[in-house]
């Protein structure tokens, strides 16, 4: 067992909390994350039914295993039901990100329900700080899907420096190794993503799995390519991270000729529904060279523990 902060409060062998992914964290890998000692959460996405959400979160709770759930804050400014949703399955955590969390802190923690928010820069630190959140996550762009523009190394050092909240360290971590770095710098966990995508509870496909395993760290884009095309009104300063496939190499960077173009949005939209990955997005983070197995997410998390411990153990060399 590894000890913080964050694990005392929720009561965790392992400082992994499980990133809240649409489309990939749904109920069965949240459990599986938890069933490894850290906690899963699940991630809820603009058009996510409520009805999913119920039904999902059942599966922790049938396994008598904590567990969070994920939202966003531009999501919610349209769809406060999401919000109700998520309160009545009473998770242990909600993450409430991209765009300002302050309305939605007060009626979670009038639940009893803590509340993370992820943070992107100083800015954004100073308002998830204004607004009461309870965790902050310095979210760095290496991770994969919508995240911002500072490295994550950097932005985990400034967040720690400005606030005495417990942070967790988001993008890159992909190991034991890397799980140990940011927990010596000062971060109370980690949250991690990349990792689980090519797991046996992801709510992906199996050749999205495969995709995964078979791209190289260098093989990822950071665009806004994937939202213009489907009319996603994801705010502009977060595009997503993803694998680079025919479509990014056709379309990004020529974001101002893809508005309206109705042949790519139908091109994307076809690709989603046929699982074509030549122009559906896979988001992914820069870790997705370390990602080669299928494995249970449990097993993974029970890895990343083991191995941090005999990093954290094999630190104090340094010293001599």
């Amino acid at each position: 067992m590894i000890k913080t902060p964050l694990t005392r409060w929720f009561d965790l062998d392992v400082p992994v909390f499980g990133a809240p992914m649409a489309g990939v964290a749904g109920g069965a890998l949240a459990r599986a994350v938890s069933l490894g000692g850290g906690l899963g959460m699940i991630g809820v996405g603009s058009d996510t039914p409520v009805e999913w959400l119920t039904e999902q979160a059942r599966l922790p709770v049938a396994a008598d295993v904590s567990f969070g759930v994920g939202l966003m804050a531009w999501a919610l400014e349209r769809r406060p039901e999401l919000l109700a949703a998520a309160i009545a399955t009473e998770p242990a955590l909600v993450s409430v990100s991209f765009g300002d969390p302050a309305p939605f802190v007060g009626p979670l923690h009038d639940a009893g329900i803590a509340v993370a928010t992820a943070v992107n820069s100083r800015a954004d630190l100073d308002r998830a700080l204004d607004a009461g959140a309870d965790v902050i996550v310095a979210q760095g762009t290496e991770a994969g899907g919508h995240t911002g523009q500072r490295a994550t190394l950097p932005l985990l050092q400034e967040v720690l420096a400005a606030t005495d909240r417990p942070v967790l360290a988001a993008g890159g971590v992909a190991t034991g190794a890397g799980l140990a770095a940011v927990l010596v710098a000062g971060a109370a966990g980690a949250w991690i993503g990349t990792p689980f995508l090519s797991c046996t509870e992801a709510a992906n496909t199996p050749a999205a799995r495969e995709r995964v395993r078979a791209a190289g760290g260098d093989a990822t884009v950071l665009t806004s390519a994937f939202d213009i095309a489907q009319g996603l009104p994801w705010p502009a300063r977060w595009p997503g991270r993803a694998l680079v496939n025919e479509f990014t190499e056709t379309w990004h960077g020529r974001e101002a000729e893809l508005r309206g173009d109705t042949r790519a949005a139908e091109w994307v939209r076809r690709a989603r529904d046929e699982g074509d990955l030549a122009a559906a997005p896979v988001y992914a983070g820069e870790s997705v060279g370390l990602v080669t197995t299928e494995e249970s997410a449990t097993d993974v998390v029970r890895r990343l523990a083991a191995d941090a411990r005999r990093a954290l153990e094999r630190a104090p060399r340094l010293l001599g």
